[in-house]
């Protein structure tokens, strides 16, 4: 089975369209809800050493999906808070607030 190399920042974001065979990166919410099964799988034992690691490796890539996700809200947060601080053109310099 081939690995997939991409980094998370080289995948595609859920809207791009994507042909039927390739997987869809899921949400935030998917991800981080089968990346806390994965941790309850390995937690739990009972595994062969071979599936261990390649739930591990699921792992892995569940939690760059995360934190990509994370990374792209911290993005757009800081760039809401830059465009409210920008003063606003014709209009009062201070804030009322």
């Amino acid at each position: 089975m081939a690995e997939d190399k991409q980094t998370p920042s080289e995948k595609r974001t859920p809207s791009e369209k994507r042909t039927p065979s390739e997987k869809q990166t899921p949400s935030y919410e998917q991800a981080r809800e089968e990346l806390t099964e994965v941790v309850r799988r390995l937690e739990t034992g009972g595994l062969t050493l071979e599936q261990s690691i390649e739930l591990w490796e699921r792992g892995e890539r569940l939690a760059a999906i995360c934190e990509e996700w994370l990374q792209g809200a911290r993005a757009k947060l800081a760039a809401a808070m830059a465009q409210r601080q920008e003063p606003q053109p014709n209009g009062p310099e201070e804030a009322p607030f």
